[in-house]
């Protein structure tokens, strides 16, 4: 989306948040056109946002700025500093609120209520706005007060054991998809749909954004197998994580991999003609090739072996052409380059 599209313009967002999840949820508004102040305490008690020093360069300490992270996340917003431990600071915040459409904040349950803050302090001041709270376990929860981040999430979601090797070896994603998904995406996703609600009905209302059980509530394929099977899928043998030949990740002779989603029986037909294995067309999962099953793990080794005897730009040329939803397995310093992303916007830092 074109961050001029201006669909919020003239929506006001105070945003009081920090790291990751809030501050990118915050930069999508702010891209669809809102007006975003992002609120911080004094740095002098660290109350400001850590990612002011996350990946600090010596560039960045010269120039007496603060990270890369911090710029990219919160370009387009406008920068106040308001101490909300004082009595000065909690009456500021209630005359901006008076007057915002959104307000979001990332706190543990209970702390805005402790500042006298909270949604009916809020709700009765300014009936209009809308709440945004994003915490990792939910507002009234057993777990609600305790800490965590990205990874524990994740693992309380079911989605860490799932995320594992054909042996069990789990395996860390370098994708924060608890922050991310269940964190930023919901939490935009609420944000507009409650924004949208006040303005047919000029009321407000509190969006609670639990990390751990929005990422669970997607979880949707893996529970579905639950729900099925009585079991849940087993890591590495499912028809999405290893178990079918036709979706995986196949080493190259290089080192490097590339990637087959031949899903479906088109695609896969593509795939064995283009590797010249017409015999392998019929050994699918729609013709009865179960995942995970010794013939599914037979054919995938085949597979492997076939790709490791050249590298990764031999099959990604050899698929440049061909319909078979086959593609090389990209590094991030190689996107720009590549056709896909041509004209993809850069990261471009400037918050005022």
């Amino acid at each position: 989306m074109s961050r001029d599209a201006g669909l919020l313009a003239g929506i006001s967002v105070l945003d009081l948040t920090k790291l990751l999840p809030g501050p990118l949820a915050t930069l999508h508004l702010a891209q669809m056109g809102a007006t975003v102040l992002k609120i911080e305490g004094p740095a002098s008690d660290g109350q400001d946002d850590g990612t002011r020093q996350m990946f600090l360069t010596r560039a960045d300490r010269e120039a007496g700025r603060p990270s890369l992270a911090f710029r990219a996340l919160n370009e387009g917003k406008q920068l106040r500093e308001i101490d909300l431990r004082s009595e000065a600071g909690r009456t500021q915040l209630l005359e901006l609120a008076r007057g915002a459409d959104l307000l979001v904040e990332g706190f543990r349950p209970g702390v805005m209520d402790k500042l006298g803050l909270g949604w009916e302090t809020l709700h009765a001041l300014n009936p209009r706005l809308v709440m945004c709270a994003i915490s990792g376990y939910g507002q009234r929860n057993a777990w609600s007060h305790r800490a965590g981040h990205d990874i524990n999430y994740i693992a309380m979601a079911g989605v860490l054991e799932q995320n594992a090797t054909v042996d069990g070896e789990v395996a860390v994603p370098n994708f924060q998809i608890g922050d991310l998904m269940g964190g930023t995406q919901a939490a935009v996703s609420g944000m507009l749909a409650a924004l949208l609600g006040a303005q047919r009905s000029g009321r407000g209302s509190f969006v609670d954004i639990s990390m751990t059980h929005e990422v669970w509530r997607h979880h949707a394929l893996a529970r579905i197998t639950l729900a099925a099977t009585g079991r849940p899928p087993v890591p590495g043998r499912d028809l999405l994580s290893g178990g079918a030949p036709c979706y995986g990740a196949y080493r190259c002779a290089d080192g490097r991999y590339m990637a087959v989603g031949s899903l479906e029986m088109k695609f896969w037909r593509a795939l064995c003609e283009t590797l010249e294995r017409p015999q392998w067309v019929e050994r699918h999962w729609t013709r009865g090739l179960l995942p995970g099953s010794a013939e599914s793990m037979a054919l995938r080794a085949e597979l492997a072996a076939l790709f490791a005897l050249r590298p990764m730009a031999h099959w990604a040329e050899r698929f440049e052409s061909v319909d078979a939803c086959v593609t090389p397995v990209l590094r991030l310093d190689e996107l720009e380059a590549h056709p896909v992303h041509a004209g993809s916007q850069p990261i471009v830092a400037t918050p005022r």
